[in-house]
């Protein structure tokens, strides 16, 4: 199959990484294979910085082995985990877009496998195919309503839901074995690192959960579940 003057495999693993994403799955494979041969592979040493905040945006990735840890830095020098990123996730969609300074910073955690497309090649791509576009809007609604849930967690859910909910979440991009610190934990759901050790702690002695060291196993999910769909009694 010949796309843009260039030979594409659909067996490539550019073209299996994108198809699994949540971002390009839904284009279909021969938008897929245009964007696949933009592609070229990056590896990241295990707390690596791929970028910081302030630097250009000029391209987006998508993970194909390994995590990519979001974060941002207040003026008083406190960090702030935004979110945490596994196979098939894709990122710097924003910047890529707007060509604007990136918005936070991006650090490997492990060794990780990545593929990037360049913000030019990319610009003249969409110009060719406006149904991709139109794919980078939808995906845009996706992350506000992500940051809308959170703002809803962050009032109407007590630390237990939230906690509950945002392990979930994390179980269903990595696994049920998943390799976070309570600290990590606490910034994603905006509570003191103490008060996540204990509901931690609570769950591990009722066999909700097994913990180690920078690691949540989740052994009882129903019960993590139905922890996670109770509203705070408190909450208006």
């Amino acid at each position: 199959m010949r796309l843009g003057g260039e030979q594409v495999q659909k067996d490539s693993p550019f073209f299996s990484a994108l198809s699994v994403s949540s971002f390009f799955s839904a284009l279909g494979s021969d938008a897929i294979a245009q964007i696949a041969s933009l592609c070229t592979p990056r590896k990241v040493l295990d707390g690596e910085t791929l970028f910081l905040k302030g630097d250009p945006g000029d391209a987006l990735y998508g993970v194909r082995r390994g995590q990519i840890v979001i974060t941002t830095t207040t003026d008083t020098g406190r960090q702030f985990t935004l979110n945490i990123l596994g196979p098939g996730d894709v990122f710097g969609e924003i910047a890529l877009l707007d060509g604007h300074p990136r918005s936070a910073d991006a650090v490997a955690s492990g060794q990780t496998e990545l593929f990037v497309i360049r913000r030019s090649d990319f610009q003249e791509l969409l110009k060719r195919q406006p149904e991709i576009t139109t794919r980078i809007i939808e995906l845009l609604c996706e992350r506000l309503r992500f940051s809308s849930e959170r703002l809803e967690e962050a009032s109407l859910l007590s630390l237990k839901s939230r906690l509950a909910r945002r392990l979930l979440k994390l179980a269903e991009d990595f696994g049920e074995e998943i390799d976070i610190t309570q600290e990590e934990l606490s910034v994603l759901v905006g509570a003191g690192r103490e008060t996540v050790n204990r509901q931690l702690q609570k769950w591990r002695k009722l066999g909700v959960v097994e913990l180690g060291r920078a690691r949540v196993r989740i052994v009882d999910t129903p019960r993590l579940q139905e922890e996670a769909a109770e509203r705070d009694p408190d909450a208006n």
